[in-house]
């Protein structure tokens, strides 16, 4: 059972790295609630140890923008750290895959 998590972590962290790599994406609370009112955002991924009420506001906003949430099975350092930074971030809103096809694989496991 641990390495079927283990596994899907990895698959997400590629994609995500991918991700970033070819389209375009925010990082930051203040920036994904930015793009979500403007209805810009397609995915929004938000770390484990996000604080419960940024974590439900965010959920609402995505609702209200119609847009996939993800919880990422990391903590914040762990999402700084796949999105090839050496700084901590705790949410991430991804408004173009680029070339991966992150949203189609995250949309259909939720």
């Amino acid at each position: 059972m641990v390495k079927k998590t283990k596994k899907g972590t990895e698959n997400v962290t590629s994609r995500l790295a991918l991700a970033i790599k070819s389209g375009q994406y925010n990082l930051g609370y203040k920036s994904t609630l930015k793009t979500l009112r403007s209805g810009k955002s397609k995915l929004v991924i938000i770390s484990s140890n996000c604080p419960p009420l940024r974590k439900s506001e965010l959920e609402y906003y995505a609702m209200l923008a119609k847009c996939t949430v993800h919880h990422f099975a990391g903590n914040n350092i762990d999402l700084g750290t796949a999105c090839g930074r050496l700084f901590r971030c705790s949410v991430l809103t991804i408004t173009d895959p680029g070339d991966s096809d992150i949203i189609k694989v995250l949309g259909e496991g939720q």
